[in-house]
């Protein structure tokens, strides 16, 4: 079968202790995935270790046929860049970039040209119901319509895979089911994977797979049917 991302015996130890714990599985192209558990279970630390921002102590992540526990950081920062998308509880826009400028920031890093990373900035807007605030700044955004420009520059660059730490944290409820209705619809038109981190089962049951985490270690992993 052809993976997206497989880890292999993965742990994490930050000052003598295990935060991952023998963490081995496998995501397919175009799979939607939540990680679960309770606070302090590894959730973010997985994350982190999938996407290349952390590097594990021992074990092996692969995307494709890379191995990322290889790559020096320029690389890795590279990888993330031209074939990861991010989106994060608070958003992380830049404050003094409109809402399309921050969409096409990633495309123009990894050689874009600032005309076809606009038009694609806008056509996704466009595609979130927020064409007409292409040239507001995000301090002139509400909560979800910052968090669905965040998915916007998540996919600006068709990654192959997104990764979403608690996205829908910071919203309240209907505004989070907007979001994960957006982000799933999106990312399944793209063919992308998807990797979210939430502690909310109603936001998990958007995807495709659920990956439960306790101490460090995978307690749980099934497929779920997808919540409309």
């Amino acid at each position: 079968m052809i993976t997206t991302l497989k880890l292999n015996d993965v742990t994490k130890n930050f000052g003598g202790t295990d935060v991952l714990s023998g963490i081995t599985l496998d995501l397919s192209p175009g799979e939607t995935a939540a990680i679960m558990g309770p606070s302090g279970s590894g959730k973010s630390t997985l994350l982190h270790c999938m996407s290349g921002v952390l590097l594990p102590s021992t074990g092996r992540v692969h995307f494709g046929t890379t191995d990322l526990t290889e790559l020096n950081d320029g690389d890795r920062s590279h990888l993330r860049l031209s074939s990861f998308g991010f989106v994060f509880q608070d958003g992380q826009l830049l404050p003094e970039l409109t809402a399309a400028e921050n969409i096409a920031l990633p495309a123009t890093l990894t050689g874009t040209s600032r005309r076809k990373a606009r038009r694609r900035a806008v056509h996704l807007l466009d595609q979130l119901s927020l064409g007409e605030f292409a040239d507001r700044r995000p301090g002139q955004l509400s909560g979800g319509q910052a968090q669905r420009v965040a998915i916007a520059r998540a996919l600006a660059t068709e990654p192959a895979v997104i990764f979403a730490d608690e996205p829908t944290g910071a919203l309240d409820q209907a505004t989070g089911h907007d979001v994960m209705q957006m982000l799933t619809t999106l990312v399944r038109q793209q063919g992308s994977t998807l990797v979210l981190v939430t502690h909310d089962a109603q936001v998990a049951d958007w995807l495709d797979r659920r990956i439960e985490l306790r101490d460090g270690i995978i307690h749980d992993d099934r497929q779920l049917g997808i919540a409309r």
